[in-house]
């Protein structure tokens, strides 16, 4: 699922630091898959006030911005997205052993509250609605990790934009809270920052 990430990284990191000037027109087919997209995220919103019972992080924290249901979808979203193609491999660390959800929390604590709504719903839609699409009624956080997979990529590949960005943003917070950590640096081919920087080196062990 990895998929270039120091590439994919540095992209939404530029893409964040510009504003983009909005189109002057948009299709009548645009407004009405986005309109179908809001619909289907609603819907799972909906659900996950229903079904926000069961939930258990694997330790125990004090969250900043996610619901401890929102926290647990990003823990299970987290380790298949940046899951090691070397499963063999120990030295990698984990998306749990860098912390990637304790990151996504102290980030989505500093935006506005429509956004941290936003990724909610999606977190919602990824959850209940997405299992559907591949033929399981079961929560994402109670599938196999290749359902899971499954689930994602059918996310990633949707016909509808909202949930493509929303994905987007997903993949963005993960890699960025992964990829953080000096221990992921030898993944990427990256030397690490001089600044800071140990008289040994940047390693993958701290």
């Amino acid at each position: 699922m990895r998929r270039d990430p120091y590439t994919f990284v540095r992209a939404r990191m530029r893409a964040a630091s510009n504003p983009v000037t909005p189109a002057r027109s948009v299709s009548r087919r645009r407004v009405l898959v986005a309109g179908i997209g809001a619909a289907v995220l609603a819907v799972g919103s909906a659900l996950a006030v229903v079904r926000a019972r069961g939930y258990a992080l694997r330790d125990r924290r004090n969250l900043s911005a996610l619901a401890v249901w929102e926290a647990v979808v990003v823990e299970h979203a987290a380790r298949r997205i940046v899951a090691p193609d070397d499963v063999g491999d120990a030295s990698i660390p984990s998306a749990d052993e860098v912390d990637v959800v304790g990151f996504v929390d102290g980030w989505v604590s500093r935006l506005p509250s429509r956004l941290r709504r936003d990724l909610g719903r999606f977190l919602a839609y990824v959850e209940h609605i997405a299992p559907l699409g591949v033929g399981s009624v079961a929560r994402f956080t109670r599938l196999a990790a290749a359902d899971q997979d499954r689930v994602l990529e059918s996310v990633e590949s949707s016909s509808h934009d909202l949930v493509r960005a929303g994905f987007d943003a997903l993949r963005s917070l993960v890699f960025l809270g992964y990829y953080r950590d000096p221990r992921t640096f030898a993944i990427l081919g990256y030397d690490g920052p001089l600044e800071g920087r140990p008289k040994g080196g940047w390693s993958r062990g701290r």
